[in-house]
C-alpha cells in the first residue's frame, strides 16, 4: 500500500535526532543541488548540523551559477571527514551511480532515476517523476514549509532542467510542483540561471562536434575525444537534438580515464536507457530514462577492443556497438 505524503515525511523525520550531524551527498546538477537545498531546509532545527557535498567536479556554468546566486554551500566530497557525520542522505542519485557513493551507508535515498535495487532505512525512488525536485517539493508541502524565494527558484529550475521545460518525461505531479513553486520563486534568479548554461571555453567542443559528426538517418553520432568534463557531452547532445531531422543524439568523450557516452532522444516510442544498457552494459555502468541515458566505461576495459587514443576508431566502434547490439531492438 502506497504511503501518503504525510506518512512519507513522518518516515523521513524518524531517521533524525536533534544531535545528528547530517551529510547530504549528491552528483551535482541543478536538480540534485535544489533537492539537497530542500533536504537541508527540512532538517532545519531537526539536526545539529547539515552539510552538502558533491562527488563530482562542479564546473558547468549553470551549476556554478546556482551555487553563486542561490548561496549554496557545497563542499567537495574528497575533503569530507565521514567520521564527523552520524547520518547520510543521497538525493537525485543512488549508491551505485558513482563509486564515491559506496563509501558510506545512506540513511535516506530520494531519487527519480530508475530503481537499481539499493537499500536504505528510508528509500523513496519514483522513476515516473520528471525530477527529484518535484518529490522534494511534495516533502516541503507535507511538512507545511513554505519555500524561500531562493529555494523555490532552485527547485523550479531543477524541474525545468530535468524535464527540459516539460518536453521530456513528465507527469502531472511535476506540473503541479512547478505551479506551486512559481508563486514563491524569484523569477529574476531563474532567468539568470537559464542564461548561464554555456562556458565560453566550451565553444571549441561545439566546433569539433560539427566537424566530426556522423549522421545515420535520424541519428547523429559525435566522439569528441578528450574533454575537460563529461558535462560537455551532455551540452552537445542536447544541442544536437534541436537540429531538424535529428531524433537521436549520441555524444561521447574521454574524461578521467573513462569513456562517457551520453544519449538523448525525442522520447517518442524509444528508450535511451535500454539502448545504453544493451550497447555498453556488459562493459561498465549504463542506463537511464526513456529520453536520456548515459554509459561510463573504464578505458582499461576497452584496450582489447579498440584503440582508445585513436578518436576516429573510437567513434566508429561506439557507432558499431549501438547499431549491432541495440539499434534494431530499441
Amino acid at each position: 500500500m502506497a504511503l501518503s505524503a504525510a506518512q512519507k515525511i513522518e518516515r523521513f523525520y524518524s531517521r533524525f535526532q536533534g544531535d545528528d550531524n547530517v551529510l547530504i551527498v549528491i552528483v551535482a546538477d541543478p536538480d540534485a543541488m535544489a533537492s539537497a537545498m530542500a533536504v537541508k531546509r527540512l532538517l532545519w532545527r531537526k539536526a545539529a548540523t547539515v552539510d552538502m557535498a558533491a562527488v563530482n567536479t562542479v564546473d558547468r556554468p549553470d551549476n556554478l551559477a546556482m551555487i553563486q546566486r542561490l548561496g549554496i554551500k557545497l563542499q567537495p566530497f574528497a575533503d569530507i571527514d565521514l567520521s564527523a557525520y552520524s547520518r547520510f542522505v543521497i538525493v537525485d542519485s543512488q549508491p551505485n551511480h558513482h563509486e564515491a557513493l559506496g563509501r558510506f551507508t545512506p540513511d535516506v535515498i530520494i531519487d527519480h532515476h530508475p530503481d537499481t535495487g539499493c537499500q536504505a532505512p528510508v528509500t523513496d525512488i519514483r522513476p515516473q517523476y520528471g525530477a527529484t525536485a518535484t518529490i522534494m517539493t511534495e516533502y516541503l508541502r507535507a511538512a507545511r514549509i513554505k519555500p524561500s524565494t531562493h529555494l523555490a527558484a532552485g527547485l523550479l529550475y531543477g524541474i525545468k532542467t530535468d524535464t527540459r521545460n516539460f518536453e521530456r518525461q513528465t507527469i502531472i505531479e511535476d506540473v503541479r510542483a512547478f505551479q506551486y513553486l512559481f508563486r514563491f520563486a524569484n523569477q529574476y534568479l531563474v532567468n539568470k540561471l537559464e542564461r548561464e548554461e554555456i562556458n565560453i571555453a566550451y565553444l571549441k567542443y561545439y566546433r569539433r562536434a560539427i566537424n566530426v559528426k556522423r549522421k545515420r538517418k535520424d541519428w547523429v553520432f559525435v566522439h569528441l575525444g578528450k574533454v575537460e568534463t563529461a558535462d560537455v557531452c551532455v551540452l552537445i547532445a542536447e544541442f544536437l537534438l534541436r537540429v531538424k531531422t535529428i531524433n537521436w543524439s549520441v555524444v561521447s568523450g574521454i574524461c578521467d580515464q573513462k569513456l562517457v557516452v551520453v544519449f538523448r532522444n525525442d522520447g517518442l516510442r524509444k528508450n535511451a536507457g535500454r539502448v545504453a544498457k544493451l550497447s555498453f552494459g556488459r562493459l561498465g555502468s549504463a542506463g537511464g530514462h526513456k529520453s536520456m541515458a548515459r554509459a561510463e566505461i573504464d578505458l582499461a576495459e576497452l584496450k582489447s577492443q579498440v584503440a582508445c587514443r585513436d578518436d576516429t576508431k573510437m567513434g566508429r566502434w561506439i557507432m558499431r556497438q549501438i547499431q549491432t547490439r541495440a539499434h534494431n531492438r530499441r
